[in-house]
């Protein structure tokens, strides 16, 4: 892929991220496009999908791996603790599709 190309497939997959996967913060819902952690996630899947097939494992374990500060950065939690199962599950759904598409 070119790099074009590579700058729209991130791009599309933040979009989707960002519009779909949302934080569960105190029963509100913080989407990822809001926090603007949307780009960096999308960043890193397509990173790792460049390396193989992501397995379910894998693409949690990159929610694990990004720290969300609160409390002014007094305090980080792993993304994976601030989104639900419901936010996980379109997660999971967007991060298929997004490898089907790179294949």
């Amino acid at each position: 892929m070119s790099d074009p190309e590579v700058t729209r497939a991130i791009e599309r997959l933040a979009a989707e991220l960002g519009d779909r996967v949302y934080m569960d913060i105190a029963r509100w819902h913080l989407y990822l496009r809001d926090a603007k952690l949307d780009k960096l996630l999308a960043q890193r899947i397509y990173e790792q999908v460049q390396k193989g097939p992501l397995r379910e494992e894998q693409a949690l374990a990159l929610l694990r791996e990004i720290p969300v500060e609160i409390g002014g950065g007094r305090r980080q939690i792993p993304l994976l603790d601030l989104v639900p199962v419901q936010g996980q599950l379109a997660y999971m759904d967007i991060v298929e599709e997004f490898q089907k598409r790179q294949a």
